[in-house]
């Protein structure tokens, strides 16, 4: 079961698509989200969820502070799901955030959107290649806004992304399975 963990909507249970997607552990994002919040990194900010299957990660981060939330999905049922939980989070904190689910490749999404987005988490599927990935990157930095924290999820076998000139590497933790991989935009 995946729920929000803390937060305005702690404890609302999401649906989770029955196939296609990799919901981040609890575990995962405890650590994930405890971090964000020791830096200060969610009050007030424009969250951009990538990948985003059920929207658990942007939707905790409305529940803890953030003011809007955009999710991407490409899966049609995905997007479906995240918009259902997204109804949900929305009712439990009210006016004060704003979320949008986008049906779209996040690549397309990335040519028209526009920013600044303070937090961004990438969670590609595991058998996005490296160069795919590196291309993503590349197309969000011109979106984020100084300071932004950007955190890619990904296989703990795969190697540490290769970063834009716009992003600076500013740690990686390995739990289990998976691996988070943290960076900065220059303030």
């Amino acid at each position: 079961m995946t729920r929000i963990i803390a937060g305005r909507a702690g404890s609302i249970v999401l649906d989770v698509p029955d196939a296609g997607t990799r919901p981040t552990s609890d575990r995962v994002r405890e650590s994930l989200f405890g971090a964000l919040e020791s830096s200060d990194a969610l009050h007030g900010a424009a969250v951009l969820d990538l990948y985003a299957g059920s929207g658990a990660l942007a939707l905790e981060a409305v529940s803890r502070g953030a003011t809007s939330a955009d999710l991407v999905e490409k899966s049609a049922r995905a997007a479906t799901i995240a918009q259902r939980n997204a109804a949900r989070v929305e009712k439990a904190v009210g006016p004060d955030a704003s979320i949008r689910v986008h049906r779209s490749s996040v690549d397309a999404f990335l040519r028209t959107a526009r920013g600044p987005f303070d937090v961004v988490f990438l969670d590609p599927p595991y058998d996005v290649g490296e160069t795919e990935l590196a291309s993503t990157l590349s197309l969000l930095a011109p979106l984020l806004a100084p300071g932004a924290d950007v955190i890619v999820e990904r296989s703990s076998r795969s190697p540490q992304p290769s970063l834009p000139a716009a992003l600076t590497a500013t740690r990686g933790k390995r739990y289990g399975d998976t691996a988070l991989w943290w960076s900065t935009t220059s303030d």
